[in-house]
């Protein structure tokens, strides 16, 4: 069992409280959290974090990680034509190859701005699983249904490989993913949901993102999209759902009291003019809420810092100067999401706790002067002030840097270059 000692690191307390401390990992778990002065055990590797501050990783909520091969491929246009002439065309071209070259790159990305986990939602699953294998990070994959893309002999397909548990391990975990309520009908949405039930699977879905959604399902069911997961048996505690930018109170309420969580992502739903998601509204009626990137080719970065703050600043418009102060921001970035998806025992720099977190530079011009570390960090900071990056007790950037990082780079540039013909 591999041991670690970060030593004399900065943990910045969520109450304002920060401690010079020794954080011991071994194997993949924070092991000990103790006073500077710590005795590192024998053979363990010790780690100088002097002016570092150790910060829980990022965890993004909601994301399409192979989509980083269309970053920027077509922009500045509203959900439904995005996806129907360009995004849908596109993927139809990409290959396993493809998408184990697409995923690297993302999870490059990801890595390099401090997430560890991500919850996806996309095609070709186990190329998916074998980057992240690869790589060392964590993901809940997601096993999508969309009827209008897919035969029924795939659908089958994916219902054998999730009965299956296909590709699970340690950090890899499957979910049942129908895409939509307009990608997928009121029969498979209930099969999904009862599917999910029967195997003790989480399901991610897509919710209620633009008005067109909503008009779409309430001519086509006579309800809302969140009213449709709930007659379905789908709006339970199990769910993530992405988006939840146009909620009615009746949906709120709903929501709120199926305990499911909403995974927002204000970058995308602004950047494609679905919305701004009412996020105010959802925290005062004691929603669960956790965030998200969305794709590469909606947001167009999967920066989850970045994701945080503008979370923080749009609450703050719609409900005040106090709104959702920056140690819960940075919760809902990190183990808000880690709970979303069943890990409860992750998101935070606790003890027991499984060892995923950050070296941040103190000396870095965003986190000076040093007054309050999580609120520079929230607000003040960005990406280039993470040093290292540790998931699962192990190191996947140090000093800046990700093993293969420049060949991932250029084998990404050139597959781009040749889907784009």
């Amino acid at each position: 069992m591999g041991q670690i000692v970060l030593k004399s690191a900065t943990l910045p307390g969520l109450d304002g409280n920060n401690r010079v401390v020794d954080v011991l990992i071994e194997g993949n778990r924070f092991s000990r959290i103790a006073e500077s002065g710590m005795e590192a055990p024998a053979g363990a590797e010790v780690v100088d974090c002097r002016g570092f501050a150790v910060f829980p990783a990022f965890y993004n909520g909601h994301t399409h990680a192979a989509m980083s091969l269309l970053r920027g491929y077509a922009d500045d246009m509203p959900l439904q034509k995005w996806l129907q002439e360009y995004i849908w065309p596109f993927e139809a071209k990409l290959t396993g190859a493809d998408i184990e070259i697409a995923c690297r790159l993302a999870f490059l990305e990801m890595i390099k701005s401090g997430t560890v986990f991500f919850a996806d939602m996309y095609w070709h699953r186990e190329h998916t699983i074998k980057v992240v294998e690869e790589m060392g990070i964590r993901a809940v994959v997601g096993v999508t249904f969309a009827e209008s893309l897919m035969t029924a002999e795939q659908i089958e397909g994916n219902f054998k490989f999730l009965a299956a548990h296909t590709g699970e391990s340690e950090r890899v975990r499957l979910a049942v993913a129908p895409h939509s309520v307009y990608t997928v009908g009121e029969k498979l949405l209930k099969r999904c949901a009862d599917f999910a039930r029967s195997e003790n699977f989480l399901v991610h879905t897509h919710l209620s993102e633009t008005v067109k959604e909503l008009e779409d399902c309430q001519k086509q069911y006579g309800c809302s999209p969140v009213r449709l997961l709930d007659r379905v048996g789908m709006l339970d505690s199990s769910l993530a759902a992405a988006h939840c930018v146009h909620f009615s109170d009746d949906d709120v309420k709903a929501f709120v009291d199926s305990g499911a969580t909403a995974v927002l992502n204000p970058n995308s739903n602004l950047k494609l003019a679905s919305g701004i998601p009412p996020i105010d509204r959802l925290l005062r009626a004691g929603a669960k809420v956790a965030l998200g990137t969305d794709g590469d080719s909606s947001n167009n970065n999967l920066d989850m810092h970045e994701e945080m703050k503008l979370a923080a600043l749009l609450a703050k418009v719609q409900g005040g100067a106090e709104t959702l102060p920056a140690h819960d921001a940075l919760k809902m970035a990190t183990v808000n999401s880690a709970r979303a998806y069943g890990l409860n025992d992750a998101g935070e720099v606790r003890e027991g706790f499984l060892a995923d977190c950050l070296l941040v530079d103190l000396k870095n011009e965003r986190m000076v002067p040093g007054h309050n570390p999580v609120s520079n960090w929230v607000y003040a900071a960005d990406s280039s002030c993470i040093d290292s990056v540790i998931c699962n007790g192990k190191f996947v950037m140090r000093g800046r840097h990700v093993d293969g990082e420049e060949e991932i780079v250029r084998e990404a540039q050139a597959c781009a270059k040749r889907l784009a013909r």
